[in-house]
């Protein structure tokens, strides 16, 4: 087997899509994308032939092809093939710790399928069982509140021999406990610090990296997705997950020398989801006179809109944008995810679902603002991330990176701007497409390779849409 993990002057950067897997050489000494690739990606059939690896060699052999070096490369990839990483929540209040815990599964790079709470027994054991995720989040309790709960899921999971990966991240005087029931039951499981340390606090950090350990250590080869030790070796993070490390990175950059674009949106459109990233520095005085949250906002923020897409979810794409006209043409990408439009009139249809999905999403994603009344007297009340002052706005996805400018402008501008009902969408963010699939190529070299990381992304930043 080849080390895939060596150091060289050239990296290769894997992202295993769903349905492509794309590829980037990157010249860390210069700091360049030297070259690029992509392939559908292969699944294992079910006669057990095939390996995600066939789609990766198609594209290893195409980088080669431009630079040799990329044979001999150390490399570094995501996954979302398979069907990315499944993370069902389990908490107490729906409203409250089950919300917190759905939050951060989504900021871990997770699809999430399941969120229960109000206490497991058998019929909502039936429900997650149902679900069939890859890791569960077990969360409840503020630190030193009631995690009675808390203890008794633990109780019950390790009752029922539970047999994937548990996360627990709930009130932190309850871990020895939680771990004394999931150790006897050989549940395999990572303490986090609790997702809730108090009401009106949200702290993801903790429990996100331990969702990426599971995700490494138990859902990579656990989807039986190559033969090959070298996948194993190579990945390193839900793609989700290492492209919200490229979007901070992008935001704040490494220090005052080399620093970051400010506020930062991504929106990316898929098939089957739309799925927006966001950093965005909070101003604490903002929080002053408005109703208080239970669950707070985070600079670092990723929304999934699971009926937002141009081919699965197109129908219902069409319905959230009240394109009523287009449901035939909607329908028909439906049920043929693999239709590519081969005329103008074709492409303006896909132009305009891409169009609602984004404006959707972010509305979404924004949330709203509105002044009511209250004992204190009129004040704002704001629902989501306010993103109004947001400075770039990056498209992502097939239809913008293969988009003519003009067409990509009509996609995304209208998401932008004034918006009547208090939308707090970004007023006149600069907007910019990733072409290279350098956002999730910088999170995979956040860690080893910064410098790299940012100057990429500087220059992702400095494009104009247009302007290749």
């Amino acid at each position: 087997m080849r080390d895939v993990r060596r150091p060289s002057p050239v990296v290769v950067c894997v992202d295993f899509g769903s349905t492509f897997t794309k590829a980037v050489l990157v010249d860390v000494e210069r700091g360049d994308l030297v070259a690029r690739a992509d392939h559908p990606t292969t699944l294992p059939a079910a006669d057990g032939t095939g390996d995600v690896l066939d789609g990766y060699d198609a594209c290893l052999a195409q980088l080669a092809e431009q630079d040799p070096r990329a044979r001999d490369a150390e490399v570094l990839a995501c996954s979302s093939a398979g069907g990315g990483l499944r993370i069902a929540v389990v908490g107490n209040e729906e409203l409250v710790t089950a919300e917190a815990g759905r939050r951060v599964a989504l900021s871990s790079g997770g699809k999430v399928v399941a969120v229960l709470s109000g206490g497991l027994d058998a019929d909502r054991h039936g429900e997650l069982r149902a679900a069939a995720p890859d890791v569960l989040l077990l969360v409840g309790g503020t630190d030193g509140g009631n995690s009675a709960q808390l203890v008794g899921d633990a109780d019950f999971l390790a009752a029922a021999r539970w047999p994937g990966p548990v996360v627990v991240a709930g009130d932190v005087e309850s871990r020895a406990r939680v771990a004394a029931a999931l150790e006897e039951s050989q549940t395999p499981y990572v303490l986090a610090d609790n997702v809730v340390p108090q009401i009106g606090v949200l702290a993801p950090d903790s429990a996100r990296a331990a969702i990426r350990e599971m995700f490494l250590a138990h859902v990579i080869g656990g989807k039986h997705l190559s033969k090959r030790a070298d996948f194993v070796a190579m990945v390193r993070g839900a793609t989700p997950d290492v492209v919200l490390t490229g979007v901070e990175l992008l935001a704040r950059g490494l220090d005052e020398a080399r620093a970051g674009a400010g506020d930062v949106v991504v929106v990316d459109v898929g098939g089957a989801t739309t799925d927006v990233h966001s950093v965005v520095e909070l101003d604490p005085e903002v929080g002053a006179g408005l109703s208080r949250e239970v669950v707070a906002t985070t600079p670092v923020t990723r929304t999934v809109e699971g009926d937002l897409g141009m081919r699965w979810s197109a129908v219902t794409t069409v319905a959230a944008g009240q394109l009523d006209h287009l449901t035939s043409a909607a329908e028909r990408r439906h049920a043929d995810p693999g239709f590519l439009p081969d005329d103008a009139d074709g492409r303006a249809v896909d132009e305009a679902i891409a169009a609602a999905a984004i404006e959707v999403a972010l509305k979404r994603h924004a949330g709203r603002s509105k002044v009511v009344l209250s004992p204190e007297g009129r004040v704002v009340e704001r629902t989501g991330k306010d993103l109004r002052e947001v400075e770039l706005l990056v498209g992502s996805g097939g239809v913008l990176r293969h988009g003519e400018p003009d067409a990509v402008r009509r996609m995304l501008l209208p998401a932008t701007g004034q918006h009547d009902g208090g939308w707090q969408l970004p007023r006149a963010p600069r907007i910019v497409v990733d072409h290279d699939y350098v956002l999730a190529a910088a999170g995979l070299l956040a860690a080893d390779h910064p410098e790299t990381a940012h100057r990429l992304l500087t220059g992702l930043r400095e494009r104009r849409v247009g302007h290749e």
